[in-house]
Order: C-alpha cells, then structure tokens, then sequence
C-alpha cells in the first residue's frame, strides 16, 4: 500500500471524500433541519476550516518554505510559529472541517464517517510519509516540535 504514500493531492483526496458523502447522501437517513440551519452552520464551518487552510499557507510563504505535500523532502524551514503552535496539519484539518461542513449541509450525521475516512487516509498515506521525511530533514528539531504538537487539534 506503500505506493499510495504521497501520490493523490490533498486537495483532490478531499474531493474525492466530499463526492462519496454526496453519493451517501442519497442512501442514508437525514435530519430533518431547517435549510437555512443547515447553511448557517455549514458555512460557520466551511469558513473556520478556510481559515486554518489559508493560516497555514500564510506560514509556509513567510518562512519560504514549499506548501507542496507530494515532496515533503524539499522543506527548506520547518515551520513552527502561527497555527502551527496548534496543530501540526493546519491545512489538512481545514479540509477535514470543510468535510464536516459538507455533512452538516447534507444533513445526515452518518456521513461524519467520511471525515473519519478522510482523517484516516490522510494519517496513513499523506502525514506518515510527510513526517518521516521531515525527520530526516530536520531530525531532533521536529522530533521536539512532534512531542510537542499535536498532529491534528
């Protein structure tokens, strides 16, 4: 399964998740909540998860750095100041929670199970490769930041 390390890009992985939510959402049981409910939180959401995407690319362009996630062994920086105080994978959360977004508008909870998806993939194919790679680069600097950081929230 190695041979998925680091091949899709995030962004499309996302999709993906987000297509096979929509095409579940046909088959699954709903909530039955309001329209303007549902936009109203699925747009608190979306925005919170632009906000981490963008905090996060915001961080790497200031410390010059690639945002690049196929070739984690270019990193020039590693970066450790903004959001990543918080969170190791700003960007990837920010895509989780426009997943979660997603299912809030689509009404049906059982469709959290795609961020989960999302969140699992991401952790075996994007994060482990990625973080091997900075170990090397960086080796007991990150090492620290790891111990330090959580990799999500």
């Amino acid at each position: 399964m190695s041979t998925l390390e680091n091949k899709i890009p995030p962004p499309i992985v996302a999709v993906l998740f987000g297509v096979l939510m929509w095409g579940g959402s046909a088959y699954l049981p709903s909530i039955d909540v309001a329209h303007s409910m549902r936009v109203m939180l699925a747009l608190l959401v979306f925005c919170t998860g632009g906000f981490f995407d963008l905090s996060g690319a915001v961080s790497f362009r200031r410390a010059k750095t690639t945002v690049n996630p196929l070739k984690p062994e270019t990193a020039s920086a590693l970066v450790s100041t903004g959001i990543y105080r918080y969170s190791r994978n700003p960007m990837y959360v920010g895509f989780a929670m426009f997943l979660t977004a997603w299912a809030f508008y689509l009404a049906s909870p059982l469709l959290l199970l795609g961020v989960l998806g999302f969140v699992l993939y991401m952790n075996r194919f994007q994060i482990a490769p990625e973080e091997r790679a900075l170990t090397a680069l960086f080796g007991a600097d990150f090492l620290a930041y790891q111990a330090k950081v959580r990799r999500w929230l």
